[in-house]
């Protein structure tokens, strides 16, 4: 675990980095005000490969954390584990000497498919586990990779081609190679799935699901999994997919609380960079790890430290992941002291000198504030976690100082400690990725052609007669009486003037159907008279004759006797 690997300092490079029992006790020096965080088990007495304890012992591992103590005794025995611990308490090397053992028993061949499958859920993560796997098994034939997105797609496709006994992964990238027919789980013998509730955090619920049903049965293989939790959602994953795990918990309290110095500063929107500046020229720090709650304010922090003096560089998701591997690789060797983050880096950043973590933002979300704060006062040192609460996240404290289970301790700075910013305006360009603008430039359209004038189309539209003396509704008969009379009259004026249109139509028709002499016949034809359609007159209607109708017919001449009638 790289939280339990030794402090170095520069001018001890020279320090062997073998180490016996002669030369522990002045190895351990820089831990030795901290004892109570390590326990009187040590790895030698576990039945190790001499392979694997020379490489344990070589990277630092001579005594146990409190995790590791609880959990090796039942992996070793090859049962299913769910330990909740937090991170820096050494449960990397206690899933990796496990999985290291596991495969000794039964070495694979070359060629082989996978037999152990490591699962993270951020990339950084996954490479800092790779990092740890390489310098525990560095006498072990066992080759390692990491299969994580970012990097070259094809090279990796390749490495699982040819063979990789260790997988060490992200959820999506994984889930690609199985649906491409590259990685093929069938051969898997234990599978560890870390930081599971960072995983669910992260919305990766379904595709855990979906890796696991894809594995051998749970009784055909050994799982481990660990968290800082264990929620209901993770118990669920435990219940469904593993055999009968053995709980294991280190108390919370012990891990991540002790040794962290934590600080609370109740300031305003407008007065958080002043008091960030303020805090940053008064402490003394060594590395400084400031989160954000955005990536925008990723950026903006980071450039208003750097106009005002300070080395601060910004990372978050969408940055490449080239750049972020380079960001976070200058941050471990000290060339970079101070780094802006958001969530994405709270579970990434293996460091062990942070002597500073502080929450510009408090998180939304109560379990990354332990996340963040366990960032500083790794392997037992101690840290300070200053944390600014502004009238923005302030509602988010009730929930995180419930988790801890107590108040954080609050401060109030000096008047001098708020300090000018003399960065001045900066102005946040949108999200760029691999230097390139999230949206193309929009093309210039060409003019539309100008539109034909549309010829009116005639329609008819009734309109009510309105004279001088109208009133509304007069011509549906409401209003007053002389209103409803001039309509009336209107109405029977134009019957007349129809009657008489009808009569002079008639006459003329008569005209025209009426024999030519013949003089008038040989003179020049008029022209034509319009046409007019006649109408038709209705029929009187024929009454009713009084006489009974009756199918029979009848001679009125004869008598009608009662054997005529027919019915």
């Amino acid at each position: 675990m790289p939280g339990l690997s030794i402090h170095r300092p520069s001018h001890h490079s020279n320090i062997v980095d073998i180490m016996t029992e002669n030369s522990e006790e002045s190895v351990f020096e820089p831990r030795a005000d901290k004892p109570h965080f390590l326990t009187d088990r040590r790895f030698a007495e576990f039945e190790l490969h001499p392979l694997l304890l020379q490489g344990l012992e070589e990277a630092g591992f001579i005594r146990c954390t409190p995790i590791q103590a609880q959990t090796l005794p039942v992996s070793l025995a090859g049962k299913d584990v769910a330990g909740q611990a937090q991170t820096g308490t050494g449960k990397t090397a206690a899933f990796l000497i496990t999985v290291f053992s596991k495969l000794l028993e039964h070495p694979p061949q070359p060629g082989d498919l996978p037999s152990a499958l490591i699962v993270a859920p951020t990339r950084e993560l996954a490479l800092q586990i790779h990092e740890e796997a390489l310098r525990i098994g560095k006498y072990l034939s066992f080759s390692i990779h990491a299969v994580i997105g970012g990097i070259d797609y094809q090279k990796q496709a390749d490495v699982l081609r040819q063979g990789a006994d260790i997988v060490i992964c992200t959820p999506g990238r994984i889930i690609d190679y199985y649906k491409q027919g590259i990685f093929k789980p069938g051969n898997i013998r234990i599978v560890v799935i870390d930081e599971a509730d960072r995983l669910l955090d992260l919305g990766f619920a379904q595709d855990m699901r979906f890796i696991l049903r894809k594995l051998p049965r749970y009784d055909k293989r050994q799982s481990m999994l660990f968290s800082a939790t264990l929620a209901y959602r993770v118990l669920e994953l435990t219940y469904e997919f593993m055999n009968v795990p053995e709980f294991i918990a280190v108390a919370p309290e012990k891990t991540t609380v002790e040794g962290i110095e934590q600080v609370l500063y109740h300031v305003g929107m407008e007065q958080k960079l002043p008091l960030l500046l303020g805090i940053l020229q008064n402490e003394t720090w060594n590395r400084v790890l400031i989160f954000v709650n955005t990536k925008t304010g990723v950026e903006w922090v980071s450039r208003k430290l750097k106009g005002n003096g300070f080395p601060a560089e910004g990372i978050s998701g969408d940055l490449p992941q080239r750049k972020r591997l380079k960001l976070m690789e200058d941050f471990k060797e000290g060339k970079t002291t101070i780094l802006v983050a958001t969530d994405v880096a709270s579970r990434g950043i293996h460091v062990e000198d942070i002597t500073h973590v502080i929450n510009y933002d408090l998180p939304q979300d109560p379990e990354n504030y332990v996340h963040r704060i366990g960032r500083t006062a790794r392997a037992g040192k101690t840290g300070k976690a200053l944390s600014l609460a502004c009238e923005t996240y302030v509602f988010h404290l009730e929930a995180i100082e419930a988790l801890l289970g107590s108040k954080i301790p609050v401060a109030w700075p000096p008047p001098e400690w708020y300090v000018e910013d003399k960065a001045g305006h900066i102005a946040i360009e949108r999200e760029r990725r691999n230097g390139k603008p999230d949206r193309k430039p929009s093309k210039k359209r060409p003019a539309k052609p100008a539109e034909k004038p549309r010829q009116p189309v005639s329609t008819f539209r009734f309109t009510i007669p309105r004279g001088e003396k109208y009133f509304p509704g007069s011509f549906f008969g409401f209003g007053p009486q002389p209103m409803r009379q001039a309509v009336l009259t209107i109405d029977a004026e134009e019957e007349a003037a129809t009657a008489a249109e009808a009569s002079i139509s008639e006459e003329t028709q008569i005209a025209v159907d009426a024999p030519m002499a013949p003089a008038e016949a040989t003179a020049a034809e008029p022209p034509p008279a319009k046409k007019r359609r006649r109408r038709r007159k209705k029929k009187a209607p024929t009454p009713p004759s009084e006489d009974p109708v009756t199918d029979v017919p009848v001679d009125p001449s004869k008598e009608i006797s009662e054997d005529d009638i027919p019915f």
